[in-house]
């Protein structure tokens, strides 16, 4: 169904056909579709026709910057403007017959044989596609001479796919088609490989192969060519052709492989026994062409070099004497670095043992050794409890009354992490046999237990001591009380003290950072 055109006029020019600037030329056979573009403008523009004078053109769609002429005919031809920007338009609408528009309106397109190619369809002056009511509908494509439609595409192009290509754009406008179409001159030219100069691969220029006096050396020279002749390679010794003969020391063999991306020549110089003299020669791989520049590439001989064990020695040796010495100062400092791990790094295990205390700490009559006396205990207590951190189940304090001693001192031993046995003197203190019982309780349980001692001896020892308190100080770690000496909170005894012990469960008072003594 062919819907009517409706006319659309044209602003008049007061001075048709005169205007100072450049017209674009555009062409466009009689029938078919055409599209002036006013380019640089976003609002809508005015066009005028300079040519049509008073009549009324028909056939012409107008849409923003686009003005679309559905079917081109001669009374369309002439100027056209287009404002406020004033882009000209001289349109030239031809016969189907016209050989000067096939002339220029047909576009080459030059592709080589075996290797893909696509024709491009020309987009000159045709509708934008937000053009209202008209649809783009394609492209086909026919060579001349051919009925049958043709593709744009070709995977392998041939000779035979030489010629004149015509393309037809169709548009949809109310239904009705209207086309657009440009010709594409295709030419096949044969596929031509590139030519590809022989070059040496390896070695490099200047390299320098290292071989033993004595033994065999074989060097070998790669070249690749592009040609199934008319390249050799060849070695020369010094300047002249390494002799070959049967007497030479020297011999040689050269092999060739083929494949569709070239000829890999491979030469190899085989020198039957290395001598002092081999060594002062110069090598040269030598490349000859037909056709091109010969090619060298010179290399030198030299002694392997032996491994020297010298190094490796004096390398295992260092190691060793290195791990000697960070051994000997861990085992010297092990105190000092565990406590400054633990209090200035916090690397310690955290406990969830469900223990109410890091310490137990008892008091014992020691028969062979002066004990601590009441003043120094409490100051054991005290810089435990309040310096260091320590929470400390005391008997004197933590246990319940009406309890009896052994079943009170063994709910300590069961709430403690560690058990501190402290020598007293003149006061009583632990009797034989409850040491029994503690030393029962801390082999059950696998509770740590520290033995502080004294080193002054007592004036009324007896040269013996009880069996249970000997098998104490085996199973326990003991730490030496020196008097006025083990005061400061920086001494060996504190340290060892702390380094026997668990670490705190609450932050110390104080920070102590390690100092020898």
């Amino acid at each position: 169904m062919k819907v009517p055109l409706l006319p659309v006029c044209l602003l008049l020019a007061s001075s048709a056909g005169v205007h100072t600037w450049r017209s674009k030329e555009v062409r466009v056979k009689s029938g078919e579709l055409v599209a002036l573009q006013c380019r640089g403008v976003e609002d809508e523009v005015i066009w005028t026709n300079h040519t049509a004078g008073e009549s009324v053109l028909t056939g012409v769609v107008l849409h923003g910057k686009s003005l679309v002429i559905l079917s081109a005919s001669v009374n369309h031809q002439g100027n056209y403007s287009c404002s406020p920007r004033t882009d000209w338009f001289m349109l030239r609408v031809y016969t189907a017959q016209s050989g000067e528009y096939e002339e220029r309106s047909t576009y080459p397109k030059t592709c080589y044989t075996q290797e893909s190619c696509t024709l491009h369809c020309p987009n000159l002056n045709i509708p934008n596609n937000d053009t209202p009511n008209i649809t783009n509908h394609g492209i086909t494509w026919n060579k001349q001479g051919e009925s049958l439609p043709k593709v744009g595409y070709f995977a392998s192009v041939e000779e035979n796919d030489r010629g004149l290509y015509t393309c037809t754009r169709s548009f949809l406008y109310h239904d009705q088609r209207y086309n657009r179409t440009f010709r594409v001159n295709l030419d096949v030219q044969p596929h031509k490989k590139p030519e590809k100069a022989a070059a040496i691969v390896s070695p490099r220029d200047g390299d320098v192969f290292h071989v033993d006096v004595g033994s065999a050396a074989v060097i070998l020279c790669k070249a690749v060519t592009f040609r199934d002749s008319g390249d050799s390679l060849v070695w020369l010794i010094g300047d002249s052709f390494a002799d070959f003969s049967e007497s030479s020391t020297v011999s040689f063999n050269i092999t060739s492989e083929g494949n569709h991306e070239g000829r890999n020549i491979t030469a190899s110089l085989t020198i039957n026994k290395v001598t002092k003299e081999d060594l002062l020669n110069n090598y040269t791989c030598k490349l000859e062409s037909d056709d091109q520049p010969s090619t060298f590439v010179s290399i030198t001989l030299a002694l392997r070099e032996r491994p020297s064990y010298v190094w490796l020695a004096v390398s295992v040796v260092c190691s060793l004497v290195g791990m000697v010495l960070i051994t000997a100062v861990i085992v010297k400092f092990k105190i000092s670095i565990t406590l400054f791990l633990r209090d200035s790094l916090g690397c310690h295990r955290n406990t969830s043992d469900g223990k109410s205390y890091d310490a137990f700490l008892m008091c014992y009559q020691s028969d062979t050794e002066v004990g601590l006396i009441e003043e120094d205990r409490d100051r054991l207590k005290s810089v435990l409890e309040e310096d260091f951190g320590y929470s400390l189940c005391l008997d004197d304090r933590d246990v319940l009354p009406g309890k009896a001693v052994a079943e009170a001192v063994l709910d300590c031993i069961e709430q403690s992490r560690t058990v501190v046995l402290v020598p007293t003197s003149p006061d009583p203190g632990l009797g034989s046999g409850l040491l029994s019982v503690i030393h029962s309780a801390l082999v059950e349980r696998e509770t740590r237990l520290v033995f502080i001692t004294t080193e002054s001896k007592d004036v009324s020892e007896s040269g013996s001591e009880h069996v249970a308190l000997q098998l104490l100080r085996e199973a326990g770690d003991c730490v030496t009380w020196k008097g006025k000496r083990s005061m400061s909170l920086s001494s060996s005894f504190w340290k060892q003290l702390r380094y026997h012990l668990p670490a705190t469960q609450r932050t110390p008072k104080i920070r102590l950072l390690p100092v020898s003594v």
